[in-house]
């Protein structure tokens, strides 16, 4: 529990109130012991501090602790990106793969010669998407000339 009362007085330079605070809570009272002796302040300067930490939940009150819960929710966020966007990236090869075999299955489809095919093609595609997300374009093989156009299977 927390009692408290104040007077206000006012200095030239600035404006300061004198609050006496009753604290009856002996962990309460220790982390404030441990906080002004790890700061190496006095404990009404401590107090004060704490005080504005709980009162003030913008970013200059306590920036080194929001910088840090930011920095943990990213460094989250980007991890499970990551795992995803891997995800999505092998089922995409995998429906390029089939698409590429062409469904349904047919004899040709486990000739070497073919299977290498669709693999050049499969890369072929996997360098294009590199270089349009390079690029920064976000143009589609359609709107882009230059694209190359499926070519049919090598023999050899």
């Amino acid at each position: 529990m927390i009692t408290c009362k104040g007077e206000a007085m006012a200095r030239p330079d600035r404006q300061t109130a004198r609050v006496q605070v009753y604290l009856t809570d002996p962990k309460l009272v220790t982390a404030l012991n441990r906080e002004a002796r790890q700061g190496r302040m006095a404990l009404s300067q401590a107090a004060g501090r704490a005080i504005a930490r709980g009162l003030h939940r913008s970013p200059a009150a306590d920036p080194e602790d929001r910088l840090l819960q930011l920095e943990r929710s990213l460094r989250d966020h980007m991890r499970s990106t990551a795992r995803d966007v891997q995800i999505i990236q092998e089922l995409l090869v995998e429906v390029a793969r089939a698409f590429f075999l062409r469904l349904p299955d047919a004899l040709i489809d486990e000739d070497p010669t073919v299977q290498a095919s669709v693999e050049r093609r499969i890369e072929r595609l996997l360098d294009a998407t590199a270089a349009r997300i390079i690029a920064g374009s976000s143009r589609t093989r359609r709107d882009d000339p230059a694209a190359e156009t499926p070519a049919a299977p090598a023999a050899g």
